[in-house]
């Protein structure tokens, strides 16, 4: 069985911030006291007052993780508990930034008392001269992540206890914003000895005051200007632009107005992709997730959705078709992931899909709906066993194009060129390449080179149109060597 745990909070300063019930508390007792760190002023103080305790500085020496320290911690209170009721002494109020109060909490066969504690949030505040009601955020500075964050809210980063955790900080925080960005150090706000230090943010972990655990990081609000890279202030820009005083051109967009740009935008990202233009594909998938925002904001003008049940509609989407990561299932290969998207998929679907070769998109280019087509009727077995086999076809379909031109017979070589793509798009199926993204790296190639017998004949003064196609394939042959 195990014996009450009293948690006492030793506020943020010394004795003297005390109420006389904690003293007395912490001085008249017959239980032993256990203290989370015994650098702290109200420890220190009792420590001169003769008060026996029992500290945990040494498990911060011994171990690299906090979340070890912490669990080690919990672990010796509730062996001492064993044997009796016990008082557990911890900085500032058990209730702020104290992960070993809430191991102790989440342990329902574990009596937990808690009182006591003045916050050293109200100093800081005092300190500081901010109002938390302007919007605020307290950050435990050794487990946090940057995607939490709020910058336009005043920020705290409480438990920077030395410089590699100050180092994080920093590192996390210039993801964000600029090196010279105006930050402070807080030391033991509230009391005697406090101290702020106005510094850049990339000064830190370099003048950090050294291994103190009454440090704070205070980081003010960030203006908008600085925030361009964030969501919050792109939906911001997006609403504007659609707003009473924004822009006539995007105020007059629709869903339907604005498909013809998706598009563009696609194939002009596919573009940057095959260049290997890291900048191109920034730009470009910017251009996309403009067309996303446009969309969103529309939907959201008219009453019917908004970006927030677009991403609630592919977040969902992701963690149901994926039970290897967020469920109880397992995935060893990619073929097992394959299965389960389409058997998902298909469970979603319902009824919706009467026939296999349902969902493929109307507007696909010819090419790569050929693709999609025979992608689908794979799935279900309708393959060829042998990839041989889809060769000789192609042979096939190639003597009847001949034939048709042989015939002169204009509909039919249309009607049997078809068939030779058709057939093309299954061998790109099978070697798992898609037929419109290695078209268009060919057109792209086109394009280059014959860009360049222009550039060539042109530094000549010659006309391309008088040019023998012998010169034009020397520029061309070029060009390839070039590559």
């Amino acid at each position: 069985m195990r014996h009450r745990i009293e948690v006492i909070g030793l506020g943020a300063g010394d004795l003297d911030q005390l109420t006389l019930g904690i003293y007395k508390k912490l001085v008249n007792r017959d239980t032993p006291l256990f203290v989370r760190t015994s650098d702290h002023p109200v420890v220190k103080q009792l420590e001169g007052e003769g008060i026996s305790f029992t500290s945990f500085d040494q498990f911060y020496k011994t171990m690299d993780q906090f979340v070890d320290v912490y669990q080690h911690i919990t672990s010796t209170l509730l062996e001492k508990a064993q044997d009796g009721p016990i008082v557990y002494a911890v900085p500032g109020h058990p209730m702020l930034a104290e992960k070993t109060v809430q191991l102790l909490l989440e342990l329902e066969d574990v009596p937990v008392e808690v009182s006591g504690g003045h916050s050293y949030l109200d100093a800081l505040f005092t300190s500081l001269k901010i109002d938390p009601i302007d919007g605020f955020q307290f950050v435990d500075g050794t487990s946090f992540d940057r995607g939490q964050l709020d910058y336009r809210h005043h920020i705290v980063f409480s438990q920077v206890y030395d410089e590699f955790v100050a180092s994080n900080v920093k590192l996390e925080l210039l993801e964000d914003l600029p090196p010279d960005y105006p930050v402070k150090i807080v030391e033991a706000s509230g009391t005697d000895q406090e101290k702020i230090t106005d510094i850049h943010l990339e000064e830190l972990d370099k003048t950090f005051p050294g291994i103190h655990n009454l440090i704070s990081i205070y980081v003010p609000p960030v203006p908008d200007e600085m925030l361009h890279h964030t969501f919050t202030r792109l939906r911001e820009v997006i609403a504007a632009l659609r707003g009473p005083d924004g822009c006539p051109w995007d105020r007059t967009q629709t869903h339907e107005t604005l498909r013809e740009y998706a598009i563009e935008e696609v194939y002009e990202l596919i573009e940057a992709i095959d260049e290997q233009d890291d900048d191109g594909i920034v730009e470009e998938l910017g251009d996309i997730l403009l067309q996303v925002m446009l969309h969103s904001q529309i939907g959201e003008d008219d009453g019917y959705f908004t970006v927030d049940d677009v991403i609630r509609s592919i977040t969902e989407k992701m963690i149901h078709r994926h039970p290897h990561v967020f469920g109880d299932q397992s995935a060893k290969s990619v073929d097992v992931v394959y299965r389960t998207w389409d058997a998902i998929k298909q469970e979603e679907k319902g009824d919706q899909r009467k026939s296999v070769l349902d969902g493929v998109p109307i507007g696909l280019p010819a090419l790569a709906k050929a693709f999609k087509l025979q992608k689908k009727a794979a799935k279900v077995g309708f393959d060829w066993d042998d990839i041989q086999d889809i060769w000789n076809k192609l042979q096939e379909e190639l003597e009847e194009v001949q034939e048709a031109i042989t015939a002169q017979n204009q509909p039919e070589i249309e009607k049997e060129l078809g068939d030779v793509l058709f057939v093309l798009a299954n061998i790109s199926r099978y070697y798992k390449i898609n037929p419109e993204i290695a078209l268009n790296q060919t057109n792209q190639k086109f394009l280059s080179r014959f860009s360049h017998i222009e550039r060539e004949l042109q530094v000549q003064g010659k006309d391309i149109r008088e040019t023998p196609l012998e010169e034009m394939d020397h520029y061309w042959n070029q060009a390839k060597r070039k590559e």
